[in-house]
């Protein structure tokens, strides 16, 4: 899913499907302001070839809540050299 930020293009692969579309990404907010692995985004599938990337609906994944959840990790191509300044912070800071 190719898409244009802050002047930059850009690219998230979702790591699954189903009845929506899940991507785990990190950006450059990662172990400051967000949680240091990666956040979580779900996005409702495409319209019209489009997807609506709203990165204000960031979650944290539960592994960032207690350490005996397991989480995955996001994929090499999902690290994005932007800071995405929306979505949910680091939990208990």
């Amino acid at each position: 899913m190719e898409f244009t930020l802050k002047g930059q293009r850009l690219r998230l692969d979702p790591v699954g499907e189903g009845d929506v579309l899940f991507f785990v990404f990190k950006d450059l907010t990662s172990g400051r302001e967000t949680y240091p692995p990666g956040r979580f985004l779900y996005t409702d599938l495409p319209q019209n070839d489009e997807v609506v990337l709203d990165f204000n609906r960031a979650v944290n994944p539960p592994c960032a809540f207690t350490p005996y959840a397991t989480c995955p990790l996001p994929p090499a191509q999902n690290h994005l050299a932007v800071r995405i300044e929306a979505g949910e912070l680091r939990y208990g800071h």
